[in-house]
């Protein structure tokens, strides 16, 4: 390369990366998490996430195949050429649960989910997800950040950095995990990555004998007071440290997130103290239930966090994967999936219909999106009573927030086995959750390490099809 290319593509090089290093320092010598406008007119402007760790079976679920269930009892691979994630395919399995058509759009959905086949006409389909991966938390990561690696930000952590909050009293980013614990990949599932710490998710406990957050308040013996004049005297000094460091934009955030800490203190228990709802609200999501209550109440708290301003939520439908005692923590069904499947199926239909119905009744659907996804589906092929792990198709349903309901994109082939028609990953996902948000995921960046990254990394489309 001789000079003048080369100084010529250095300067280039030079000045989009300290383009891009001016507007995050610009953004983080304000509050970082202000509200923002997007890159056009959003539809949209909170998320709610339901994710169903462990790989949510969708050829017994959402995506009806006919064919498969004509072939029942025969072999899936005669040859005895294919081998799934953790077994050699069984005979050819058909759904556990019968298929029927609902809504004025006609959609197949199995009778594990009969509130949920009630909201068809709102839902939108995409039937030809895949995954890179069928390790649970590769996969994990994949549809949370684009990437099978760790250390990547979470969608999240993107939305909150791209939009920031319309809370000044609530986190921008909360995670409501799943009762009995973290999902697989655990916290790094709604990290920030190489963006600042800010952005990243900030958990709440949903147990109503607990605490929202560990260590929110003082211990007890602390001297009434002193908590006050203690914070504003931490303040004053970093004030004083920061105004000696303007270049370093990570302590305004730091800053932020202290002064959001103290405000917790009133905010967080208000925002999850349910006992100010109705008696329908309550009976709606079925807070007394036993099984059913606990996410319940996950999907009553997103409800309650996004009324309040906050920006994005994510709701964990099960835990980390463990083996079975009386029943699998969370979807990954390889033993019993009539047992499991059949635990997990009310729970995610009560839940996420009752969520959806409140946010209409509410008028908030138009501008809440909802998102309901796993990391993987499960293979058509029986093992033993169970499914093996399929990356190769599953199904992720989106609703409100700019989304036309009663539509569907791709499909997978005839038995369910593969993507076939229109194959999307989570790049897809994002880039459509994103776009209703007014965000162009082709322009939402940052430099790291020499590259301009996104969430979408180097690819993705807005699915049209299923916006309105």
């Amino acid at each position: 390369m001789n000079s003048l290319p080369r100084r010529n593509f250095l300067q280039s090089f030079s000045g989009a990366a300290l383009a891009s290093m001016l507007h995050r320092d610009a953004a983080a010598s304000a509050n970082p998490l202000s509200p923002r406008g997007g890159h056009h007119d959003a539809k949209a402007k909170a998320v709610i996430q339901i994710f169903c760790p462990g790989g949510l079976s969708h050829v017994d679920t959402w995506d009806y195949k006919p064919e498969l269930a004509k072939r029942q009892g025969k072999p899936f691979d005669p040859d005895g050429k294919i081998q799934f994630f953790a077994s050699k395919p069984g005979a050819c399995q058909g759904s556990w649960w019968p298929f029927r058509q609902h809504g004025e759009c006609g959609r197949w959905i199995s009778d594990l989910f009969p509130k949920l086949a009630a909201k068809v006409d709102e839902m939108a389909f995409i039937h030809s997800m895949q995954s890179k991966t069928a390790l649970h938390g590769p996969a994990m990561f994949m549809a949370n950040s684009g990437f099978i690696l760790p250390g990547f930000p979470s969608m999240g952590a993107w939305v909150t950095y791209g939009l920031g909050s319309l809370s000044e009293d609530l986190p921008a980013f909360v995670v409501l995990p799943d009762p009995r614990g973290l999902p697989p990949g655990g916290v790094l599932n709604w990290g920030a990555g190489f963006l600042p710490a800010i952005h990243q998710g900030t958990v709440l406990t949903t147990d109503a004998e607990k605490p929202p957050i560990a260590d929110l308040f003082p211990p007890k013996g602390y001297l009434e007071g002193s908590e006050k004049k203690s914070r504003d005297f931490l303040q004053a000094l970093n004030r004083t440290h920061a105004a000696e460091r303007r270049e370093n934009s990570e302590l305004e955030a730091r800053i932020a997130a202290y002064e959001l800490a103290a405000r917790l203190q009133l905010s967080a228990p208000e925002a999850t103290d349910v006992s100010g709802e109705s008696e329908a609200t309550k009976k709606l999501y079925q807070l007394d239930h036993e099984d059913i209550g606990p996410f319940g109440r996950q999907c009553l708290l997103a409800r309650r966090l996004v009324e309040r301003g906050t920006r994005f939520v994510q709701i964990f439908c099960g835990a980390e994967n463990t083996t079975a005692k009386k029943i699998r923590p969370n979807w990954d069904s390889h033993e019993d999936i009539v047992r499991d499947h059949g635990y997990w199926g009310p729970i995610l239909d009560s839940g996420a219909a009752a969520l959806l119905a409140d946010l209409k009744s509410r008028g908030m659907l138009d501008s809440t999106l909802v998102i309901c996804t796993s990391e993987f589906g499960r293979q058509p092929a029986a093992q033993g009573k169970g499914r093996d792990h399929n990356p190769g198709a599953f199904t992720a349903w989106m609703a409100g927030g700019g989304i036309k309901g009663g539509t569907a994109y791709g499909s997978t082939d005839d038995l369910g086995f593969k993507a076939a028609e229109n194959p999307a990953y989570s790049y897809e996902l994002h880039a459509t959750a994103l776009h209703l948000l007014g965000l162009d995921h082709e322009k939402l960046s940052y430099y790291h390490n020499g590259i301009q990254r996104r969430l979408t990394d180097v690819h993705g489309h807005v699915i049209k099809e299923i916006v309105a």
